[in-house]
């Protein structure tokens, strides 16, 4: 059996105005199959991402977490093992 690799690119989405976040990060959000985001990205950017892709929440607020950390790590992980592209876009 042939394993299909997958990516996990990591975007810092910049201090919050979208016409500061680079062209590699929004050349990534374009191609993503999943993007998993914060609480601290700025919403608009994800607009850049495909309709079909999976978004999802992975924020914290008020020391509420969406997910913790392992397990956020493994989401993309498994994500990636199934052959999917996806970006981790993270406040700042």
């Amino acid at each position: 059996m042939v394993e299909v690799a997958g990516k996990v690119y990591l975007i810092g989405a910049g201090p919050g105005d979208p016409g500061l976040f680079t062209l590699k990060g929004k050349r990534c959000l374009e191609g993503a199959d999943v993007v998993a985001y914060d609480a601290l990205a700025n919403r608009r950017l994800l607009a850049y991402a495909k309709p079909s892709a999976e978004m999802i929440y992975v924020g914290k607020r008020g020391g509420q977490h969406a997910l913790p950390q392992e397990e956020i790590g493994r989401l993309l992980v498994e994500r990636a093992r199934a052959g999917k592209v996806v970006a981790r876009l993270k406040g700042g």
